[in-house]
């Protein structure tokens, strides 16, 4: 381990090891770079964070009212909850996390976001699975077990890499029309779902949005990729519940 790169931790998970690194690549600065990987995949990193933050902006930006509940699915490295917490109009922000070293690196401050998000009164993590939550009947489960019965302003989804590439084969029935519905129980009336993915507009998915929702919308977000000296895109999908 040299100066230019350090694993910082590394632990068994219930779907592989998940481990969190820092590097320093020269010839783009001097900023550190954190990574997070799930076995050999690698799963975020701090380089590229446009669509995490655009997912958080464009979700609460479409979201009516003040003192919004907000649900982020996939704390990772913390970009879309700390955007969402530079909204003064969110009152209250649970972050569903499947994996407990995830959340045990922000608490412990082990990641440059965690110190910030774990000290803000209106942040909370919630330890379990977003689509078992998700799933969940809204009068006796749901995302805050304090108040299984509070409906949500708006839901921030970053897990899979896309509706078809998922980190686990668990999560291939939330993208149904059925399963969609679901989780949108859980908002109020006109609540907005939005949800990142590292791939193009998926047709099929917007099909199966626009099966329960209005105002469905895909945004591309570009940014520069360093590794590949060009522009490359995420997309942020945007839905409202009627």
């Amino acid at each position: 381990m040299g100066l230019l790169f350090e694993q910082i931790d590394s632990q068994p998970s219930e779907i592989g090891e998940i481990t969190l690194r820092r590097r320093r690549i020269p010839a783009l600065g001097d900023s550190d770079i954190y990574e997070v990987k799930l076995g050999e995949e690698f799963l975020m990193s701090s380089l590229f964070v446009d669509a995490e933050v655009a997912l958080a902006d464009l979700g609460i930006n479409a979201t009516d009212g003040d003192n919004l509940r907000v649900v982020v699915g996939g704390l990772g490295l913390g970009y879309t909850a700390r955007a969402a917490l530079a909204h003064d109009r969110v009152g209250e922000l649970l972050i569903v996390e499947y994996l407990e070293p995830v959340i045990r690196w922000h608490q412990q401050g082990l990641v440059p976001l965690g110190a910030g998000i774990t000290a803000d009164p209106r942040a909370r993590y919630i330890h379990g699975s977003f689509f078992d939550l998700a799933l969940a009947e809204p009068e006796t489960g749901g995302f805050d077990p304090g108040a299984p019965a509070a409906p949500i302003d708006a839901i921030l989804l970053d897990i899979d890499h896309s509706p078809r590439a998922l980190l686990n084969d668990a999560s291939a029935s939330f993208y149904t029309v059925d399963n969609i519905g679901r989780m949108a129980r859980h908002l109020k009336p006109q609540g907005i779902f939005a949800m990142w993915s590292n791939e193009p507009e998926d047709a099929d998915f917007m099909a199966v949005l626009r099966a329960q929702f209005i105002d469905v919308a895909c945004h591309v977000v570009s940014f520069y990729n360093p590794f590949q000296n060009r522009e490359s895109t995420n997309t942020v999908y945007l839905a409202r519940k009627p």
